[in-house]
């Protein structure tokens, strides 16, 4: 019998992917581009229905018609590449998928000159990491729809489940499955720093051990934060280094580094004029944190406050911290939607965002019982500008922005950085703003450069003589 999926890409990624796809009565072929990776699949995993190919022609000819490929190599040229010298083995009708981190622009590309040729592209945003390619992703699939029913009952099978239903949904045409991934790994790198800004505040100004810490953060993440990401940070302050005996947190080096999807947010939100101003700000923490020479320098040659412990009521400031984490995820989630929005406005995806909170969770990083709030508040309202404007998420923001202004302003005072919790204090205090100083800027902008303005009383735009 011919296969029904081919695997091109054998790293940590892509073997599992391909493992997931057995486990889930798939019959699987692969392929390394260097054979070294599928003799290691081999050697190290035995499964009836897998079948490795060492020359490109036998691993096309294995597959069922319409052909179904699914790509997992390194984001940029090498995708290219493998495109390149697969097309001339395909026919009209069959159908890549490519699930690495890819731009959408190159998947917007790819769509349009695979589509002319005949043949089908898939961009795939694949979520959740090694575990989840193995055990469940979520994914974001994005192409032409018909290609996609084609291809949605094994994605489907090897997605994530929850509540028996899979972290796996259409997103829209060409790649508007790897944007939605890419700002999925924006609104991750926000959560994380956020995460870590409460980390710093109850050690720093409440003087928590990190074992203490670590029990907060279980207890939190048995309430309304509960998530993959609190999870996981819970297991991690616990770990003890047993060469030193210290927490391992406490031996890590702390210079953040980044794949570059962060940042695709960031520039992507300056394109669309989104005030993605969180998620951006998690992404120059990490270029701040690697400063760590000129940082360890500057401490001690610049003046700041000391850090002020034991005057605190520890239990209320422990309140305030979890009601300003809370506040802080709801802005960069509202961000990071109304990016989704915007985008999804200005290319004609008609992005379902009601369904992509659904995705998010499971598989994925981000994923928290949160998302469940959020896709609620779409499927009432799918044409809401902001989450902040949904009832559920207003009424938590009006019970919750006194707390993260009092975490704010404390780390402040005590000379702790905290660049999301105040960025996400600013943009909420900017958006319920109905007059800003954009008039003043205004004014600057004519005088210099005669750039025009509007009036407040008339039609139309001016410029005056200053």
């Amino acid at each position: 019998m011919k296969n029904t999926i081919g695997v091109y890409g054998l790293g940590v990624m892509g073997a599992n992917l391909a493992k997931n796809m057995l486990h889930n009565g798939e019959r699987v072929a692969i392929f390394n581009y260097t054979r070294d990776l599928t003799d290691a699949f081999m050697d190290g995993y035995s499964h009836p229905e897998v079948s490795p190919y060492f020359e490109l022609e036998s691993f096309i000819d294995s597959l069922e018609k319409p052909r179904k490929i699914f790509i997992m190599v390194t984001a940029g040229p090498i995708v290219d590449s493998v495109i390149q010298s697969l097309v001339p083995l395909l026919d009209p009708g069959d159908i890549i998928m490519d699930g690495g981190n890819s731009d959408f622009h190159n998947s917007n590309r790819r769509y349009q000159q695979l589509e002319e040729q005949g043949i089908h592209f898939i961009s795939v945003g694949v979520s959740g990491g090694a575990e989840g390619a193995l055990h469940g992703p979520a994914l974001m699939p994005s192409g032409n729809p018909n290609a996609y029913q084609q291809v949605a009952p094994i994605l489907e099978k090897i997605a994530a489940k929850v509540d028996g239903k899979p972290c796996c949904t259409y997103i829209g045409p060409e790649g508007s499955g790897h944007y939605v991934k890419m700002v999925h790994n924006g609104i991750e790198y926000a959560d994380m720093q956020l995460i870590t800004e409460a980390y710093l505040f109850l050690r720093k100004i409440l003087g928590l051990t990190v074992q203490e810490i670590a029990t907060v953060f279980q207890s939190w993440d048995e309430t309304e934060l509960k998530s993959y990401l609190m999870e996981i940070t819970t297991e991690i302050l616990t770990k003890v280094d047993e060469e030193t005996g210290k927490p391992m947190v406490d031996v890590i080096l702390d210079k953040a580094g980044q794949k570059g999807t962060g940042k695709w947010t960031s520039q992507d939100a300056l394109d669309r004029g989104v005030p993605s101003s969180i998620l951006t700000e998690s992404v120059f923490a990490r270029y701040l944190s690697s400063l760590k020479e000129e940082r360890i320098y500057a401490e001690k040659h610049l003046n700041g406050p000391k850090f002020e412990t034991g005057a605190l009521d520890k239990e209320a400031w422990i309140q305030f911290v979890k009601k300003a984490l809370y506040m802080g995820k709801i802005c960069a989630y509202a961000q990071g939607f109304y990016q989704y929005k915007s985008a999804s406005s200005q290319k004609g995806w008609e992005l379902d965002l009601g369904e992509i909170a659904l995705i998010f969770r499971g598989g994925c990083i981000i994923r928290a019982d949160f998302l469940n709030d959020i896709s609620d508040a779409y499927r009432e309202n799918p044409e809401v500008t902001n989450l902040l404007l949904t009832p559920f998420f207003m009424d938590k923001a009006n019970q919750f922005e006194s707390s993260l202004r009092k975490i704010v302003i404390k780390g402040f005072e005590n000379g702790l950085s905290l660049p999301c919790f105040s960025a996400a204090l600013s943009f909420y205090d900017g958006y319920r703003s109905s007059e800003s100083g954009a008039n003043l800027i205004q004014a600057q902008r004519d005088y210099f450069g005669a750039h025009m303005y509007e009036r407040i009383d008339q039609e139309g735009t001016f410029h005056t003589e200053w």
